[in-house]
C-alpha cells in the first residue's frame, strides 16, 4: 500500500502569458514549472499554496482556483504524490528569483513542453481553458509515463 504524500502546484495565468519557474534545485530540478510543494502539518491545502508561492516566487495572491487534482505514482516508490494544482489569474508584487526557483513568463503558444514533467502537455490545455479535473499518472522514472488517467470535471 502507498502512503501520499500532500502537495500543492500553483500557476499564474495571465491572458496570453503563464509563470513558470525553473527548478533550480531538488525534485525536478532543471525543469520550468508551476511553483509548490509540500502541505506542512497543521496547514490548509490552500494556506500550503500560497506560502509556496510566496516563498519561491515572491508572489502573493488574493484569489487562488482549484483547477486540477493529479496523483502521481512512481514504480519503486513507496509515496504516492498528490498534488493540489490551482490557478491564479491576479497577483500582486513582482515575479523575484529564489534559491529554488527562478520565474519567467511565457507566452501561453511557446510553452516549454520539452522542458517541463512529460504529463504537463497533456493537462496544461484544461489549465489554460479554466477546466477542472482529476488525472493520475504512472512514472518509470521521471521521463516515462507507462500509463495515466485525465478527466474534466464539474467541481472539487
Amino acid at each position: 500500500m502507498l502512503s501520499s504524500k500532500l502537495l500543492t502546484l500553483v500557476l499564474v495565468v495571465q491572458p496570453s502569458r503563464v509563470l513558470l519557474g525553473m527548478k533550480k534545485r531538488g525534485f525536478g530540478v532543471g525543469r520550468w514549472n508551476g511553483f509548490g510543494g509540500k502541505v506542512q502539518p497543521g496547514e490548509t491545502i490552500e494556506d500550503a499554496a500560497r506560502r509556496e508561492l510566496l516563498e519561491e516566487s515572491g508572489l502573493t495572491v488574493d484569489v487562488l482556483e482549484k483547477i486540477g487534482n493529479i496523483k502521481f505514482e512512481f514504480v519503486g516508490e513507496t509515496e504516492l504524490l498528490d498534488v493540489h494544482v490551482f490557478r491564479a489569474d491576479a497577483y500582486n508584487g513582482e515575479p523575484t528569483e529564489s534559491e529554488e526557483m527562478r520565474p519567467q513568463w511565457f507566452e501561453c503558444d511557446k510553452i516549454p513542453f520539452s522542458q517541463m514533467w512529460p504529463d504537463d502537455i497533456m493537462w496544461f490545455p484544461l489549465l489554460l481553458q479554466k477546466k477542472k479535473f482529476v488525472g493520475y499518472f504512472k512514472f518509470q522514472g521521471h521521463d516515462v509515463i507507462l500509463s495515466h488517467k485525465l478527466e474534466e470535471v464539474e467541481g472539487f
